[in-house]
């Protein structure tokens, strides 16, 4: 049998064969899976095939060389090297199909998380993504620097020591960060919405990695940190099913106790009437003898949250209630002082 560089030629020829088994399998392989997903009516999975499609063709190479170079009988030294490089493929491939899926999850993120709530911000989305994908492209890299040998403790003890101060000098990014992902998962507030915190009250514009950008009513535009906003109290306005109107209505101590209960009377009855107050919780009772007043406590709600909405509502309210009390004939009450003067009719 002839021998070329030492094998023989039909050892050539059963490791020609073999690699191209691996390729034929592959296209059938290949085509088996792209049938079974085409009967799904979910795109997502087509999606996942499309991003593992080149990493595994390129599997399907690597794999099929190795079992050719296995019947070769080439030396130990060829042998080995020839395994190293195969071995860094595999490594290369697997780390490549996880880096592809992970685009592919990043794409369809937003349609995954809208099944279960409200949309992930773009920006928080695409950090996570970002993260992972630098965190696996790490983890390849010392895996293929092991394979050939390096030392890589040495490298990640330095490594260590550049984050940590890397983590000191940027510990505010870092709480910001940790903020927008506090704010991700509890999600106080949304885009639009009207809050209040004991740094600012405004409307939400954006929602960022860093900050987040709240227009005031005065239209100047504050960018709050992250962290800051996930260690404040916040109150979301927008978040209110409904507004309340509380107060205490004084009238004057001539008023009859006949006339105080019949201006109760007709203040439930106005409010109970109008379509545009909620009628679960109206509180109207006579509630205390002030020191120039006898107090009617009134404590009821607004159907609308919108701020505009509200102030014409109580505004109309308030007014039915001045005609209520004028027309019982009774006032509103004031601070008052009663002076009384003794006269001294001793005459000396």
């Amino acid at each position: 049998m002839i021998d070329l560089f030492g094998i023989k030629v039909d050892a050539y020829i059963v490791a020609i064969t073999i690699f191209v088994f691996f390729q034929f399998f592959r296209a059938g392989l290949r085509k088996i899976l792209l049938n079974i997903v085409k009967k799904t009516t979910n795109k997502f999975d087509d999606q996942l095939v499309d991003s593992v499609n080149k990493p595994v063709d390129f599997l399907f190479i690597i794999v099929g060389a190795k079992f050719a170079i296995d019947v070769l009988f080439l030396s130990d030294d060829i042998k080995y090297f020839l395994g190293q490089i195969i071995r860094t493929g595999i490594i290369v491939v697997l780390f490549w199909a996880i880096l592809n899926v992970l685009t592919t999850l990043a794409q369809n993120i937003h349609k995954v998380t809208n099944k279960f709530g409200d949309k992930v911000s773009v920006h928080v989305a695409n950090f996570v993504i970002k993260s992972i994908r630098f965190f696996i492209m790490i983890l390849g890299a010392i895996a293929v620097l092991q394979e050939w040998g390096y030392n890589v403790s040495g490298f990640l003890a330095s490594m260590g020591l550049v984050g940590m101060a890397l983590a000191l000098a940027a510990k505010d990014t870092a709480a910001n960060l940790f903020g927008s992902l506090v704010i991700f998962i509890d999600k106080p507030f949304r885009v639009g919405d009207w809050i209040k915190t004991p740094q600012v009250e405004g409307t939400i514009e954006t929602i960022g990695i860093r900050s987040t950008k709240v227009r005031t009513f005065a239209q100047a535009l504050v960018t709050v940190p992250n962290a800051t906003l996930a260690n404040s109290a916040i109150l979301n306005w927008s978040a209110m099913g409904k507004r309340r109107i509380k107060m205490n209505l004084g009238v004057t101590y001539d008023t009859p106790g006949e006339t105080v209960e019949q201006i109760i009377k007709d203040i439930k009855t106005m409010l109970e009437s109008r379509d545009d107050i909620d009628q679960e919780t109206i509180h109207i009772y006579f509630s205390e003898f002030a020191s120039s007043s006898l107090n009617i406590f009134c404590y009821y709600f607004t159907k609308s949250t919108n701020w505009g909405e509200f102030m014409r509502v109580r505004e109309n309210t308030y007014l039915e209630i001045i005609k209520i009390v004028e027309k019982n004939g009774s006032s509103f009450a004031f601070p008052t002082q009663t002076l009384h003067i003794e006269h001294d009719n001793t005459v000396e």
